[in-house]
């Protein structure tokens, strides 16, 4: 709608999980290095913890670009409360027969799984999304799993991702032993302000545009109205283009993010609360 008019290529802040537009901050790249040595390592269970939108999935999706051919990975990333049996869950993700089987059953062929890849020189990795879903006895069987081992090397390593109640659950008394296996955690932050400026600079650069377009007020009022979260900062940036494209503005400045956040509040569905506009000049 509006790329062409603002030098764009692509839209610059959807809020599909693109590993082309990751913006590394400093605690996505220290998590980012963190999975790396997880995986390098041979680490049982890794953890990464954000909220909700803050591009932990975006991060998975590019660690999955960087791994190599001797990695085979299985992806679970609709969980819930109510999975029966999450072995099924984990053969499907890597794309293993699983119906009709007994839960012995399962348990040996997934077992037999492992041990053919370890013997064609692969490693399993399994990556849990959205893992503060699952229940406690849901861990305790990923836990289970992990004692498959030959000789000294795991079989199967696990990354999950998750939510901040993710550390709650982890925390309960009956997952002691669980989180004692976990040999990486890293808990992602919402951007600061400089960090936002930068993440919006980043996006707009790769979807085609080098000069600014948001001026340094309306940054650090999207800054606040987002809380730093990824996420809101694509729906109040998106926003704002359609909004400068409609009032044929050359640039965004504070006053009209101002106006979506105004509008947001008076006419969305979801009520967003407004915030104040800087004091300082656009």
């Amino acid at each position: 709608m509006y790329e062409a008019y603002y030098g764009l290529r692509e839209k610059p802040f959807s809020i599909q999980p693109d590993p082309e537009f990751l913006y590394f901050s400093k605690r996505h790249a220290l998590a980012f290095t963190m999975l790396q040595y997880g995986i390098q390592n041979r680490a049982g269970f890794s953890v990464i913890c954000g909220e909700i939108g803050c591009g932990k999935t975006t991060l998975i999706r590019h660690l999955l670009n960087t791994l190599g051919e001797e990695l085979t990975v299985g992806l679970v990333y609709n969980t819930h409360r109510d999975i029966a049996d999450l072995l099924e869950w984990i053969m499907l993700a890597f794309g293993q027969p699983y119906e009709g089987m007994s839960p012995v059953a399962r348990y040996d062929a997934f077992q037999r799984f492992l041990i053919k890849e370890y013997a064609a020189g692969r490693r399993a990795i399994l990556i849990v999304d959205e893992a503060q879903n699952l229940s406690a006895s849901a861990l305790e069987s990923l836990r289970m799993l992990s004692n498959i081992n030959a000789d000294k090397d795991q079989l199967l390593q696990v990354i999950l991702v998750g939510q901040p109640q993710l550390r709650d659950l982890l925390k309960q008394p009956e997952l002691q032993q669980f989180a004692q296996r976990i040999a990486v955690d890293f808990f992602i932050p919402p951007l600061t302000v400089p960090e936002v400026a930068h993440y919006i600079l980043h996006r707009l650069k790769v979807a085609g545009r080098e000069e600014p377009l948001f001026t340094k007020a309306a940054v650090i009022l999207i800054a606040e109205a987002s809380k730093g979260i990824p996420r809101s900062i694509n729906i109040l940036c998106d926003m704002a283009l359609v909004y400068g494209f409609g009032g044929g503005c050359t640039t965004i400045d504070s006053a009209l993010v101002g106006e979506v956040l105004a509008d947001r509040h008076d006419y969305g569905v979801l009520n967003a609360p407004p915030a104040t506009t800087p004091s300082m000049g656009q």
